[in-house]
């Protein structure tokens, strides 16, 4: 039978073993005393198996609270535990609250944090994956060869539906590939989604019919189930070619009932992460975090940014654009999406880094805030990125362009 395996790094005052132990039988069959029932042939069956584990240091202060120490001493460690999928079957929000319910809050662990899941085989024949992916999201817009160029509507919230398309008229005719919402907005006193919707994809479309080319919107419809669904179905009505969804408020169901419509190619947006991984001994890494997003059918997903302007650091992020791109069975393949205090300064470090330009690279102020214009920003992106690929170096390249030298000036030391 088919075996789901999770790997956690631990933190606890008691044998890392024994607290294994007690996380497989907490999760499963078992619980804090034997009841009727639990025989020996339904924990052959059911019950979680401690698969390894790997003890690591001892530290002397409790990462989060728990258990007091006896000795003072708190041991980490790598524990692996495996659960049959007859125990959940294909159903995601079970998943999670096996692989992640309950257990945080048992007392024997004063630190513990999801780090990988490894899945079986059938996994990649009932879940279908992205339906558009890197590939599927390249052709909508027809960018190839270099990172599609993306920015955020700003201020996040409060400006009006005309302001609204106005800032699209411009990011269009400047070249921008993508443009989004900001999670903060869905449908406002002053800025009605349905409406919203018809006033951008009238620019979209006009300059689509001019050009040849059709600027991809991600209009945030997070809400309610039925409410996405219709306001998906107003943006398929309307021309358009991605939803943006807040995929930690709306939920792994929720998420997955709006990626099976299988039309619009779709914008997971990671806020509230955060919340679920910063500490570095509690929550969810997002090696694992992604792998469920993946299954859920999400084409885009946010990664943060090299130098960005929160806590995350430049390792971290490469982990993750890497994460991202890792085949995972024969699904498309999620395209990274590279965001957080971003300009084209950033493209050479994250080029070394990463060698790829399978990327949704994310400016806001960086390409708005140009002293040359919107236009210019967005062409100072795709000179940083093209020089980036190119080899040059950052200074090199501010001597060849113009528009991208005058970003320095602008963004450099920021």
């Amino acid at each position: 039978m088919e075996r789901i395996t999770a790997t956690y790094f631990i933190e606890t005052p008691f044998e890392p073993a024994k607290a294994a132990e007690v996380l497989a039988g907490e999760q499963s069959s078992g619980t804090f005393v034997a009841v009727p029932g639990e025989t020996a042939e339904l924990k052959e069956r059911f019950a979680a198996r401690v698969e390894s584990v790997e003890q690591l240091e001892t530290v002397d202060t409790p990462a989060i609270p728990g258990a007091t120490s006896a000795t003072g001493k708190y041991h980490r460690a790598i524990v692996k535990v495996s659960w049959s999928i007859e125990n959940f079957g294909y159903n995601l929000p079970v998943l999670i609250s096996t692989l992640q319910g309950n257990l945080y809050e048992i007392k024997q662990f004063t630190g513990l944090k999801l780090m990988d899941i490894e899945l079986p085989a059938s996994f990649g024949t009932h879940y279908a994956g992205p339906a558009f992916g890197i590939e599927g999201c390249r052709k909508l817009t027809g960018v190839n060869d270099r990172p599609l160029i993306g920015t955020i509507i700003k201020p996040s919230i409060g400006l009006s539906i005309e302001q609204t398309a106005g800032i699209v008229k411009t990011l269009a005719d400047a070249g921008i590939d993508f443009i989004k919402d900001d999670e903060l907005l869905s449908s406002s006193a002053n800025s009605n989604f349905n409406d919203r919707v018809d006033a951008v994809m009238k620019v979209i479309n006009a300059y689509a019919d001019k050009t040849g080319k059709k600027v991809m919107f991600a209009f945030n419809i997070s809400g309610e189930v039925d409410e996405m669904l219709q306001r998906y179905e107003k943006i398929v009505n309307a021309g358009g070619t991605c939803a943006m969804v807040s995929i930690n408020s709306v939920g792994l169901a929720g998420t997955k009932k709006i990626c099976d419509q299988k039309q619009l190619a779709i914008h997971g947006h990671r806020n509230g992460w955060g919340m679920l991984t910063r500490h570095p001994l509690l929550g969810i890494n997002f090696k694992a975090y992604q792998k469920l997003w993946r299954l859920a059918g999400v084409d885009q997903l946010h990664v943060n940014g090299i130098q960005n302007k929160f806590w995350e650091s430049d390792d971290s992020v490469v982990s993750s654009i890497e994460a991202c791109l890792k085949p995972m069975y024969n699904h498309k393949t999620v395209m990274p999406v590279v965001s957080s205090g971003q300009w084209g300064g950033q493209a050479f470090e994250t080029y070394r880094r990463t060698k790829t330009v399978d990327l949704l690279y994310m400016a806001g102020g960086g390409i708005m805030a140009h002293p040359m214009g919107a236009a210019a920003g967005v062409t100072a992106l795709q000179q940083a990125w093209k020089a980036a690929v190119d080899g040059m170096s950052l200074e090199d390249a501010a001597i060849q362009y113009p528009e991208f030298n005058k970003s320095i000036e602008k963004f450099g030391n920021k």
